[in-house]
């Protein structure tokens, strides 16, 4: 049975992972025959929102606490996953991965990524074994990668596809039900709520891109 990594960023989708493409990658993983194995850093979350009125609070939170919500318990700290665990790699998108996994929401082309992520999506890459990203975490894939000239797809942003290209990355548009694969790196990426608009929309593309992952790995 193949060991396929799913790295969450908290839970929900403006401080978090965006939970349906969490869970359409698990459910398609369990389909597919492959074993999730789920984790995420053991940091404090950047803020917290209140999904009913979209406003921050005042809470603390903490992403592997919060992750743990979607993987109903069973997950590892990232930094204690290595490439030789698994077998291929996929990041589900929502803020967190913007916010959480790196500060790109706020940096951009400058961001900071979370040293334990760089270190897990570099490892994977390294290692020949691929990368899955949804949604906005291509955007976070291109930084890690930006020596490697990595071709996503986040599908047709302009402001977030300029920030990728001026980081070294090559865009390629997609539509929601449509997979780009970066053969020389092994990466599979899917815009997914990047584009929407709907939960049986963005689970064309997942389902694609957790099948091709399955295929490389």
């Amino acid at each position: 049975m193949k060991k396929i990594g799913v790295l969450l960023s908290g839970c929900g989708v403006y401080d978090g992972v965006e939970i349906h493409e969490a869970v359409i990658t698990l459910l398609a993983l369990d389909r597919n025959g492959a074993e999730a194995v789920c984790m995420a850093p053991d940091i404090e979350q950047h803020h917290v929102v209140n999904h009913l009125n979209g406003e921050p609070s005042d809470e603390k939170r903490n992403v592997l606490v919060e992750s743990a919500r979607i993987a109903r318990g069973n997950i590892t700290d990232v930094k204690a996953v290595n490439a030789a665990d698994i077998d291929g790699l996929i990041i589900p998108g929502g803020f967190g991965a913007a916010k959480n996994l790196s500060n790109f929401a706020l940096k951009g082309k400058d961001a900071d990524i979370n040293p334990d992520v760089a270190k897990i999506v570099r490892d994977m890459v390294d290692a020949q074994k691929p990368v899955g990203a949804i949604c906005i975490s291509p955007a976070v894939l291109s930084k890690i990668l930006e020596d490697k000239s990595p071709e996503v797809t986040i599908g047709n942003d302009f402001g977030t596809i300029e920030t990728i290209e001026s980081i070294g990355g090559i865009h390629v548009a997609c539509t929601v039900d449509q997979i780009h694969i970066d053969r020389d790196n092994k990466l599979i990426t899917t815009p997914a709520y990047m584009l929407g608009p709907g939960i049986k929309d963005v689970a064309s593309g997942i389902e694609q891109l957790v099948e091709e992952v399955l295929r490389q790995a």
